[in-house]
């Protein structure tokens, strides 16, 4: 997570000075925040450093829910904590030890959040399912439930990518509506449906102003893995399904190791050779990264995986807490569009939303240079969410 130094420094400092003169703590804390997750270092990381407060992180931990114990952990800031936060990753296999995850979690505790964080079993084994939303809701209810963490009942979430629209789910769920102080989608989905419809075929909703970029490959490999015992005879599911796993993990080693990387690449291209057809071309679809090839043979098996109760736009009720709606503008795992309409859907039915289409967010993380506005609106959000 890191922005082009030579811009952003000079940015920064001015937007924290313009912080600390004209504007309320909060705004001090997400500009802090901000200066910590983009990891700018110098004067300005010293800055925002003396503004934190110190981290404990505690030994994980299970929380009970309907689909089992869900291992979880708690990073505490030092001091009183008014506000707890459950924080949820997307597809990924790394849980709950995923290192952006983990950083994410330590920069929002020094903040002053006691930060829980909780991978969902199901986008771990890369299904994205409507299970996971029960096992927010179920998590959401045990945080709330504990007194030391939740003063006043109530605990925020946080979703990133898959996971953000399934905790807007889970919020408006009748069991914890009343316990959610807000709910924050990093990079959602509004609809699954539309979302899988678009990694398969580059085809987004429209919403104005709005780009629609060329979908990530990563995306029509999580759906091919779903989908496995689908498009290929029944012996060749499980060695299928191992090759895909084999890749994923190493894209996501490309995060914290590139040599591991690059060797686990090598695994996954051999293990093409010992698989019969048409799953050897399959994961050789993968291994290339060829979105092209691979979309048109998912198409017909979309509709199977696209759950409707893993959808914002599909379910009962709204969160009766605010809703805040954060999106880079050139995702291309989870289209930028779908914050945007999901935020008009969720206005239309009566629910306090708040949206920021941002130039310095991809997919859920910070990773481009910005003019000062953008930066100031980054930080506008972030100090709305820290003061609930």
């Amino acid at each position: 997570m890191r922005l082009r130094r030579a811009v952003v420094v000079f940015l920064t400092l001015v937007v924290i000075g313009a912080a600390l003169a004209y504007v309320a703590v909060p705004y001090v804390l997400a500009a802090s925040l901000f200066v910590r997750v983009a990891d700018l270092g110098g004067r300005v990381g010293a800055f925002a450093e003396s503004r934190a407060r110190q981290v404990s992180v505690l030994p994980p931990h299970t929380v009970p829910t309907r689909e089992g114990e869900v291992a979880a952990q708690f990073y505490r800031p030092e001091g009183r904590v008014r506000r707890s936060v459950l924080l949820v990753p997307g597809v990924h296999s790394m849980g709950i030890a995923e290192p952006r995850l983990t950083a994410l979690a330590r920069d929002l505790a020094g903040s002053g959040i006691a930060v829980m964080t909780m991978a969902l079993p199901d986008l771990t084994q890369y299904r994205i399912t409507a299970r996971s939303a029960d096992v927010i809701e179920d998590a959401v209810a045990w945080l709330a439930a504990q007194p030391e963490l939740a003063p006043d009942g109530r605990v925020g979430v946080i979703g990133i990518s898959f996971a953000g629209g399934l905790a807007i789910v889970a919020a408006g769920r009748p069991a914890v509506r009343d316990t959610v102080a807000y709910v924050v989608s990093f990079g959602g989905h509004g609809d699954l449906g539309r979302v899988l419809h678009y990694l398969a075929t580059g085809e987004a909703v429209h919403a104005e102003g709005i780009t629609t970029h060329p979908p990530h490959d990563y995306g029509v490999a999580v759906i091919l893995y779903a989908a496995a015992d689908r498009v290929v005879p029944a012996d060749q599911v499980a060695p299928l399904r191992e090759g895909i796993r084999t890749f994923l993990y190493a894209s996501q080693l490309t995060l914290v190791d590139m040599n591991r990387a690059n060797a686990t690449f090598a695994v996954a291209r051999e293990m093409v050779t010992g698989l019969p057809e048409p799953a050897a071309t399959y994961l050789k679809y993968v291994n290339e990264r060829n979105v092209n090839a691979l979309g048109p043979i998912l198409v017909p098996h979309l509709a199977l995986e696209a759950d409707p109760a893993a959808s914002p736009e599909r379910a009962p009720r709204v969160p009766a807490a605010p809703v805040f709606l954060l999106h880079g503008d050139g995702d291309t795992v989870i289209p930028t569009a779908e914050s945007a309409v999901l935020a008009e859907y969720l206005r239309s039915k009566g629910a306090d939303v708040h949206v920021l289409i941002s130039r310095i967010i991809t997919h859920a993380e910070l990773d481009r240079s910005a003019a000062a506005l953008e930066v100031w609106r980054l930080i506008a959000f972030w100090a709305d969410v820290l003061e609930r």
